[in-house]
C-alpha cells in the first residue's frame, strides 16, 4: 500500500533517445529530488545513455552522487569563497560566476558562467579584461549561458548567445566549449553552424526526464473506506460531512509532497480566474486534492496528513475499495514516492 511512481520504461527511454538525438553532446541534469525519479535512478539512466558529464545542483549532491556516476560531475551552483568545504574528486567541475570565484579556484576545473538576460549570476562584459589573466591558474572547461524560458519582449535566444560569443572572442578568450540551457534544437543547430569550432553542449533536465507526460504516472493506494452520512463529524477537527458519501484514506501525504505546490507564473484571464476561485474555496476549507476517482479530481476531506490523505467521495459515485489505486496529478520535482515500478 504505497504512493507509487509507475514508469513506462520503454516509452520513457524512447523519449530520452529523441532528446539525445536532437541535442548532440547533451549534458543531462540531475538535481533536487532527481526530477521525481531519485538521483540513483537518473545516474543509471545517464550512464546507460553514455553521458560523459552529469550536471548536479550543489556540491552536496555531487558528494552523494559521485559513487553512482563514473563520469565528470558539473556543479551548477557557482563557487563562492567561504562556502562549506566538501571533499570531491578531481572529476568534479565547478561553475564560477565572478572574477573572485575564478581566482579562488586555483588548479580546479571550472566552467565560467556569463551573465545572461536571466540576471541571476555570471561575469559581466566589464570583467572580461581581467578574466584573461585569471584563467591561467585554472583548468577552463568552457563558458556557460543560462537562458530564460520565456521571451515576452520578442528577443532572440540565439542572438543573445552570439553576442556573448563575440564579446569572448574580442577578449581573446578560448571558445572551445559553450554550455547552454533552454535552447530549442533548431536554435542549437544554428549556433553550431555559425561557430563550427565551438562545441555547444546543452544542459537539459526537465525536457529530458519529464518531456513525455504519458510515460509516467503516480498512483496512491486506497487504505481504508468509511461510509458517512450528512452531518456526521470526522477527522482531527471534527468537521461535519456535507452530504452522504465515503471518507477514503489514500497513500500519499505531505511527506510525499501531496498538498505542496510551487508558485506558478499565471498568464491570461482564465488561469488567473481559476487561481482566485481556488483561493476563495480554500478560505472555507474546500481544497481540491490531486487524486482522481471515477474520472474527477476529488476534494480533500481535511488537510493531508504526513503520509496519507483523506478524501471525500459523494454517495452518487462508485465506492472505492481497499487496494484500489487512484491516479494522482503531482509535480515530479516536489514528490517523493514510496516505490517505483517499471512497466
Amino acid at each position: 500500500m504505497a504512493l507509487t511512481l509507475y514508469v513506462d520504461t520503454a516509452r520513457w527511454r524512447a523519449h530520452q533517445k529523441q532528446v539525445q538525438d536532437q541535442f548532440p553532446g547533451m549534458v543531462p541534469v540531475c538535481k533536487g529530488n532527481g526530477y521525481g525519479f531519485g538521483h540513483e535512478r537518473l545516474c543509471d539512466e545517464a550512464t546507460r545513455m553514455g553521458a560523459d558529464i552529469l550536471a548536479v545542483g550543489t556540491t552536496y549532491e555531487a558528494a552523494s552522487i559521485k559513487d553512482w556516476f563514473g563520469g565528470d560531475l558539473l556543479v551548477l551552483t557557482p563557487f563562492r569563497r567561504g562556502e562549506d568545504p566538501v571533499p570531491l574528486p578531481d572529476r568534479v567541475i565547478r561553475s564560477v560566476a565572478s572574477l573572485d570565484g575564478v581566482r579562488g579556484l586555483v588548479g580546479a576545473r571550472v566552467v565560467i558562467e556569463c551573465m545572461s538576460s536571466m540576471r541571476r549570476h555570471g561575469i559581466s562584459e566589464q570583467d572580461l579584461g581581467q578574466l584573461h589573466s585569471a584563467i591561467e591558474d585554472v583548468r577552463l572547461e568552457g563558458f556557460a549561458l543560462h537562458l530564460p524560458l520565456d521571451r515576452p519582449d520578442g528577443s532572440d535566444a540565439v542572438e543573445e548567445v552570439i553576442g556573448w560569443m563575440d564579446r569572448l572572442r574580442a577578449a581573446r578568450l578560448p571558445l572551445h566549449t559553450m554550455f547552454v540551457s533552454h535552447l530549442r534544437a533548431e536554435e542549437l543547430a544554428r549556433l553550431q553552424q555559425q561557430f563550427p569550432q565551438t562545441r555547444f553542449r546543452a544542459r537539459i533536465g526537465t525536457r529530458l526526464w519529464l518531456g513525455d507526460h504519458e510515460a509516467t504516472e503516480y498512483r496512491g493506494s486506497v487504505l481504508d473506506v468509511t461510509r458517512v452520512a450528512k452531518g456526521d463529524r470526522f477527522g482531527y477537527r471534527q468537521q461535519k460531512a456535507a452530504s452522504d458519501g465515503w471518507l477514503v484514506v489514500v497513500a500519499g501525504g505531505t511527506s510525499h509532497g501531496v498538498g505542496l505546490e510551487a508558485p506558478k507564473a499565471l498568464h491570461g484571464v482564465m488561469p488567473r480566474a481559476k487561481g482566485v476561485a481556488r483561493a476563495g474555496l480554500a478560505t472555507v476549507n474546500r481544497n481540491l486534492s490531486p487524486f482522481v476517482w471515477a474520472g474527477k479530481q476529488r476534494w480533500f476531506a481535511e488537510p493531508p496528513h504526513m503520509q496519507v490523505s483523506i478524501l471525500f467521495v459523494p454517495s452518487d459515485t462508485d465506492e472505492p475499495k481497499v487496494g484500489d489505486e487512484l491516479v494522482a496529478h503531482l509535480r515530479h520535482t516536489t514528490t517523493q514516492f514510496d516505490r517505483v515500478l517499471d512497466a
